[in-house]
Parts: structure tokens; C-alpha cells; sequence
């Protein structure tokens, strides 16, 4: 359940959550229709001053002890987390520990909540006037949640939006809402005043469209795929969004980058989630000079994953989420193969697993290379210099990370300074993110930053103070 108490919204039937590994049933839960998501909102609206009246050192509090919750049950959330979704065991456990540190960072932040003095005597005739500004909060935040993270990325919009003194909803994925309920135990045991934040598991249609489009909810927070986001951009009307929409991440290693340093971390990029991650190594572009010998590191590393039992210390990667994501990706790389690409290892679907799987010879504007796969597939490219391999690169409507392998720290910062997207990482694949910098994309990948300090001044609005002082007469 969401909240404690008789005044908790009504479910209206069951949530099934299913291993993806083999289908089995993890757990029933209630499910909350657009009903049931209004009465959240009621309860959470309700909640708003009291939320607000929090003093800085309580909402510190509350994510530090939410924090130390999760630290101290690892174990059981790890577990949760693998079992309703995608991750191999040792996946869970990372995205675990990066679940603490989250909210151990939205603690510390909430104290650099600062405004400024403004001079208002700049201006002729405000000389007796003083002020400054404060960092207030939006009020009502509505968050979307995805299945492939489905702990760290809840923690990273309930985090700030508690820090910043807001109340908070999360609709988490259908398929994965188990996480974001255990999340909710953490800040319970914490001792988060009731209606501050909710988990509300339901579906898009209802649920989450009664969230998106009521006038109290100040503000969406959504990770996701892009056509959903902009449906939820039409429908929502005029509020504050934060948008992260996908990807079709490029990799480019020149002929001067360290392959010893560069196949493995392009092969963690490519295999993690099985693929299901908006930072994926989607397209590896290789000078041509090396082309050859960096593609025949990278398939045979890539044929030597383990994949099967996510439950397994040994395991690389997991399933895709459900039978129709493994079915879609088959059909996108069968389609890519009779439209003249070639398969270098991979290409076979076993129930929901999909193996790593390497094309080349991909055509340009194939979808493939276009658009956002979203599972364990990356398309090799060869490149002549290094504006080629930036044309490559930016040839799509999407900017979220990329990754540039190179000795060249002046070919560095020129390539990076040239890629349309949110984030560079040099020497290391699009992957790779800190939880703390600044995250997001332009263009098709999405309309603002998460990472803890700047969704928090997504989710506070400044505040303008100003006094007209009356000196008594004769004052010096």
C-alpha cells in the first residue's frame, strides 16, 4: 500500500509483478486507477503545508536516516530489485549502493538551498530599497518512474523533491513497482509525515494521466520513451517538466585510443540492463585505420558474455522486461539483416533473453542507427577523421551521453566540445555517470538536468523579497 491510514486512496483490482526471467509471480499488489491516483493527489495536497513548514535539518534527517534504512537492507532490496526486473544480481547491488549515496546526497544538498541580496539600488530612485531572494518549492510534484532502474531513478526524484520541502507522488512502471514501494518503507521508517510522498502502482492510461493532467500537480518529473513524454507534455498544460527520453548514444575510439582501456568499458556499456539503458554504447564508430582490429576485440568479447540466470554470481546479463521487448529487438535486428546489414555474433532470441549481438554494415538511415533500440544490439561504424566521426555521431534527434576514446587530449576536448549531447565521457563509453553531475540531453533526449543539486533547483522556484525602507527624517 502507499500510505497508513483508513484515508489511503482505494485500489480498484491487482497488479501481477512477474519475473522477467522466467514469468513467475513475484507479488500481487493493489492497483490504483485515475480514482485512486486523485485521491493521492488529495491526500499529498493536503500534505503541501506541512511539507513546506519541514526546517532544513528535518528534511535532512528524514533522507539520511531513509539512506541508512537502505544501507542497512541491501540484501533484501537488492533482491526485489533483480527479482521484478532486468538486473543480474551484482547489477542490483550496485544500483542499491548508488540508491544511498542519492539520497545521501539530496540530505547534504538540502542545505545549499540559498538565495541571493539583490541590489536594488542600481536602479535611480531605490535607494531606500533592500531585498533578496529565496529558493521556494514548486509544491506538488508528479513522478514518473521507468522499469530499468527502478530503485536509483525513484531515489533521484523523491530525494530532491523532499529536500526542496515538497510532497511528492511516484507512479512507478507497472512491471516494476516493488522497489519503489521498498523505497517508500525506507522513508516510513524515517518517519516522513504522511501524504508527503505516495507510491501509487497503476497504469498509464488511468493512473498516470490522472497525475500528468491535475492543475494541483506543479510539476512532472518523467524518465522514459520519448513518444510518452511528449503525450505527457500535451495532456499535463502549464507546469514545470523534467523530461529524460532516451538515447541513441555513440562510442568513437581513434586511432590512437588505448583498446586495452576502451573494449571493456564499451562492453559494459553495451551489455548492462541487457541493453534496456538509456546510455547504452548503441553505436561504436572506429577510425578506419583500427577498424578492423578493435571490431574483432569487441565481437569476440561481446560472444564471450554470460547471459541466463540473473540470480547467478556469475552472471553478466539478464532478460529483457517481458516477451514482447525481446520479440521487438529481434524483429529490429532481423529487419536491419534483410535490409543488408551483417550479423557478427548475437542475434538469437531465447524466450525473453536476447544475446549480445554486434551488426555492421548497418545502412545509414536505417532505424537501427536512428532511433533508440533499447536492448543488448550495438551497430560498428567506420570513420575517416574526426569530422566524419562527428557527423555520425550527431546524425540523429537525440543527445544524451557519448563517449570519446582517444590519447589526444587536444582531438578531445575539439570532439567533445563538437557532439550534440548532454554529457562526453573521455576514455570511457557513453555509459558511464556520475549520480551527482548533471544529467540530461537536448533534443530528442529530453528537456532539462537530473542529478541531485540541479533537479533540486528544478524543483525550487526562486522568490523575490523586497522592502522599502521609510528612514526617519534627518537620518544619516
Amino acid at each position: 500500500m502507499s500510505t497508513r491510514t483508513s484515508k489511503a486512496p482505494k485500489a480498484n483490482g491487482r497488479i501481477d509483478v512477474l519475473d522477467p526471467q522466467d514469468g513467475s509471480l513475484v507479488e500481487s499488489i493493489p492497483r490504483y486507477d485515475a480514482k485512486g491516483m486523485q485521491s493521492a493527489i488529495d491526500q499529498a495536497d493536503a500534505a503541501l503545508p506541512r511539507a513546506r513548514r519541514m526546517p532544513v535539518h528535518e528534511r535532512m534527517r528524514v533522507l539520511y536516516d531513509a539512506a541508512d534504512y537502505v544501507d542497512r537492507h541491501r540484501g533484501e532490496f537488492a533482491e526485489t530489485l533483480s527479482r521484478e526486473g532486468v538486473k543480474t544480481i551484482n547489477e542490483a547491488r550496485a544500483e542499491v549502493a548508488r540508491t544511498v549515496m542519492t539520497l545521501r546526497l539530496s540530505a547534504e544538498e538540502t542545505r545549499r538551498i540559498v538565495g541571493n541580496t539583490i541590489a536594488f539600488d542600481q536602479r535611480p530612485g531605490s535607494e531606500n530599497r533592500f531585498g533578496y531572494s529565496r529558493r521556494i518549492p514548486v509544491g506538488l510534484i508528479g513522478a514518473i518512474t521507468p522499469f530499468n532502474d527502478p530503485l536509483n531513478l525513484v531515489a533521484h526524484k523523491v530525494g530532491p523533491a523532499i529536500a526542496g520541502g515538497n510532497a511528492v507522488i511516484v507512479k512507478p512502471h507497472e512491471a516494476t513497482p516493488l522497489s519503489a514501494i521498498k523505497l517508500l518503507e525506507a522513508f516510513h521508517a524515517a518517519g516522513v509525515e504522511e501524504g508527503i510522498f505516495q507510491v501509487i502502482p497503476g497504469y498509464g492510461a488511468d493512473a498516470g494521466d490522472a497525475l500528468v493532467v491535475d492543475e494541483r500537480v506543479r510539476m512532472i518529473s518523467f524518465t522514459g520513451g520519448r513518444e510518452t513524454g511528449e503525450k505527457i507534455m500535451q495532456r499535463a498544460g502549464l507546469k514545470k517538466f523534467g523530461m529524460e527520453l532516451g538515447s541513441n548514444s555513440p562510442t568513437i575510439v581513434m586511432n590512437d585510443a588505448d583498446l586495452e582501456q576502451a573494449i571493456p568499458a564499451i562492453i559494459g556499456g553495451a551489455v548492462a540492463a541487457a541493453g534496456q539503458n538509456c546510455l547504452h554504447v548503441q553505436r561504436l564508430l572506429l577510425h578506419e585505420s583500427i577498424y578492423e582490429t578493435a571490431r574483432d576485440q569487441f565481437v569476440e568479447s561481446m560472444g564471450r558474455i554470460r547471459y541466463g540466470d540473473k540470480y547467478s554470481e556469475d552472471m553478466d546479463m539478464g532478460p529483457m522486461i517481458d516477451p514482447q521487448a525481446a520479440e521487438r529487438v529481434d524483429n529490429s535486428v532481423q529487419k536491419a539483416l534483410r535490409d543488408g546489414a551483417r550479423l557478427l555474433t548475437g542475434g538469437q532470441r531465447q524466450g525473453n533473453f536476447y544475446a549480445p549481438t554486434v551488426l555492421e554494415a548497418v545502412p545509414d538511415n536505417h532505424p537501427m542507427v536512428k532511433e533508440e533500440i533499447f536492448g543488448p544490439v550495438t551497430s560498428l561504424h567506420a570513420f575517416r577523421d574526426e569530422d566524419e566521426a562527428i557527423a555520425i555521431a550527431n546524425n540523429v534527434d537525440y543527445g544524451l551521453h557519448a563517449g570519446v576514446f582517444t590519447s589526444d587530449v587536444d582531438a578531445a576536448f575539439r570532439v567533445a566540445d563538437a557532439l550534440e549531447c548532454g554529457g562526453v565521457m573521455i576514455n570511457d563509453s557513453s555509459d558511464y555517470r556520475l549520480d551527482a553531475a548533471p544529467f540530461g540531453g537536448v533534443k530528442g533526449s529530453g528537456i532539462g538536468r537530473e542529478g541531485v543539486g540541479y533537479v533540486l533547483n528544478e524543483m525550487t522556484e526562486p522568490k523575490v523579497y523586497c522592502f522599502n525602507i521609510r528612514f526617519p527624517k534627518g537620518w544619516t
